[in-house]
């Protein structure tokens, strides 16, 4: 295994180097390039496949290298965009490296479902690309306020569906969940101004309902070890 990615490794820098005799060949020959930016896209290309490979190679042992893979890769990604896409593109370069971001805790989920932890950054990155790149195309006038909230509402919904498919099921996150999407739904209308009493009175009806929950709970009956001889005769006669 270890000679093989040896192997694979030595092949990328082989490519590497091919592209960069191409480029200087190309500039002794007229030709009016740019080294700056390719050779940074290089760089992080070459980057994110070596850390692609690692993750490959081990998906579960080595999930980590899932996240720098992706992100090096949307560095690259967010070079071309700003540099050598058409104009109208270019302004999708931040949303493009913020969505690579959150990429790699997709893949690192989707190895291994028992890290429901990752759910949360990929949704919130996936959630700000999508915000960040709404606001740069100027055409669509649409409130990104409430769009980010829906998307942080979405997220803590995932966690609490997806987590109990292996593992203990995160309930918790019903409770962010359904605040933040019905803040999302409320932004841009007039009654986002009815959130101000809203709150106080979430929070005590919570608070009487975890007071209740916890008054009414049975408790178990005490083991025959642990009782004494006149709650066992009382219990007996009963």
């Amino acid at each position: 295994m270890q000679s093989t990615n040896q192997h694979r490794t030595g092949a990328i820098w082989g490519i590497l180097l091919i592209l960069a005799g191409v480029v200087f060949l190309l500039q002794n020959m007229g030709f009016a390039i740019d080294i700056g930016p390719l050779l940074a896209m290089a760089l992080f290309g070459v980057g994110s496949a070596v850390f692609l490979l690692t993750f490959l190679t081990d998906l579960k042992g080595r999930w980590w290298a899932a996240i720098p893979g992706t992100t090096l890769l949307g560095l690259a990604a967010t070079i071309y965009y700003s540099t050598y896409a058409p104009s109208f593109l270019s302004p999708l370069a931040g949303s493009v490296f913020l969505a690579s971001i959150g990429a790699g805790f997709i893949l690192v989920y989707i190895v291994d479902v028992e890290k429901w932890w990752a759910i949360i950054p990929a949704g919130v990155l996936t959630t700000l690309a999508v915000v960040a790149g709404i606001d740069e195309i100027r055409f669509l006038n649409i409130d990104t306020g409430g769009i980010f909230f829906i998307g942080l509402g979405g997220t803590f919904l995932l966690v609490a569906l997806l987590s109990g498919v292996r593992g203990e099921r995160q309930s918790w996150a019903l409770i962010p969940a359904a605040v933040l999407l019905i803040m999302g739904v409320l932004i841009g209308t007039p009654w986002i101004g009815y959130m101000e009493n809203v709150w106080p009175i979430a929070l005590i009806a919570a608070g009487a309902i975890w007071i209740f929950r916890s008054t009414s709970s049975k408790q178990d009956p005490l083991p025959p070890s642990q009782l004494s001889d006149e709650q066992e005769t009382y219990l007996e006669q009963r």
